[in-house]
């Protein structure tokens, strides 16, 4: 069935004229996501904004339908299609398995029968300036911080004073105590070593690198510690080309994913991992708002068969001391992402069947490398 134009540029058109920026530029750069919805309700345009808040490529939404991307608010079903639509501070489940908060809005393109435009504005936990008592991420990351750190410190400093005051009263077991100390002082000093992590702004040394050997090492480091009794798959692409990485990031970061899967997994009959590698060629993603598009298609996914991580932390994963266990101190998946980001790539979270088993799914894309 034909269809009629929608009166905007195409994705992938070329540069505007000499006159200014065209229709394709300016809804690139939008700072609200937005969806151009074709009469036969499928995506036929999906902005940069769009993509950082679907964790999806324009690409790989073109085309679907707008219910196989996100389950619309409620009430969208019933709508009177000729009147728009608009639900606010609506709960939307994304089909990458996380839910966010957000205002939904469908409006009509009035000369373009059959066509809409649905705006997603996330306000993250449902935050609006001058609304609500939600902490922003950064207040959020401070309260985190003080809480994790008065428990962690607040302890060995206790033992350390006690086994000093059997020190200075003549302790028959000094030796002991002495060592007490040290160690107590040796937990706090590796703390704060990774809490530096966060510090280091040297840019990171990149190099061409097959990865198979270093998935190799981490499995051979991981079977041999934290993931001893579990076992671990494979699911390679053996024709991935080089990845431009930073070995020793690289290896951290499927270390620290790997111990979190493992962590999952604990006491879960018949717990399992997963190691996949995968080429996505139209996994692409922009730095920002009229920034070029960089390409990350290599992946490389680690799948666990456990809970998956509690609904209320979902969005928040990767901020700094947020963890969904009472022992965790929210450390290992800011890193994860920290060092993803400083080797030119991302890293993302969803809950998916596999075979028809949920699955915790970690993604790392990086860029290929070139010359």
């Amino acid at each position: 069935m034909a269809q009629q134009s929608s009166g905007l540029t195409p994705a992938g058109a070329g540069a505007a004229s000499d006159a200014g920026p065209g229709a394709a530029d300016i809804v690139s750069a939008l700072p609200v996501a937005l969806l151009l919805i074709d009469p036969e309700d499928r995506i036929a345009r999906a902005n940069t904004a769009c993509e950082h808040l679907m964790n999806m490529s324009e690409r790989a939404m073109i085309g679907q339908r707008l219910d196989s991307i996100l389950a619309p608010p409620a009430g969208y079903a019933d709508r009177r299609p000729e009147l728009g639509f608009a639900a606010f501070d609506a709960d939307i489940r994304l089909a990458r398995g996380n839910t966010i908060k957000i205002d939904f809005v469908e409006s009509l393109m009035a000369e373009h029968d059959g066509w809409r435009i649905v705006t997603l504005h996330h306000a993250p936990g449902g935050r609006r300036p001058g609304y609500g008592i939600d902490r922003s991420a950064g207040a959020r990351a401070a309260v985190g911080a003080a809480a994790m750190l008065a428990h962690e410190i607040k302890n060995p400093l206790s033992g350390i004073r006690g086994a000093a005051q059997l020190v200075a009263a003549g302790a028959d077991d000094a030796d002991a105590m002495t060592s007490l100390i040290t160690s107590e002082v040796d937990r706090i000093a590796a703390l704060i070593d990774r809490m530096e992590d966060f510090t280091d702004t040297s840019p990171l040394d990149l190099r061409r690198a097959n990865i198979y050997p270093l998935l190799a090492h981490v499995r051979r480091v991981a079977e041999a510690g934290f993931a001893r009794d579990i076992p671990i798959d494979e699911q390679f692409d053996p024709s991935l080309p080089d990845v431009l990485i930073d070995r020793d990031a690289f290896q951290q970061v499927l270390l620290n994913l790997l111990k979190n899967a493992s962590e999952a997994v604990a006491g879960i009959e018949d717990g399992r991992i997963t190691i996949a590698t995968a080429y996505r060629h139209g996994m692409s993603v922009s730095a920002g708002a009229g920034s070029p598009r960089r390409p990350l298609p290599l992946e490389i996914a680690i799948l666990d068969n456990g809970p998956g991580a509690p609904e209320d932390i979902v969005d928040h994963l990767f901020e700094p001391f947020v963890s969904g266990r009472p022992e965790g101190k929210g450390l290992g998946l800011p890193l994860v992402e920290k060092l993803a980001r400083d080797m030119g790539g991302m890293v993302q979270y969803s809950r998916e069947a596999h075979g028809g088993t949920p699955m915790s799914v970690f993604r790392l894309f990086l860029p290929r490398a070139t010359g």
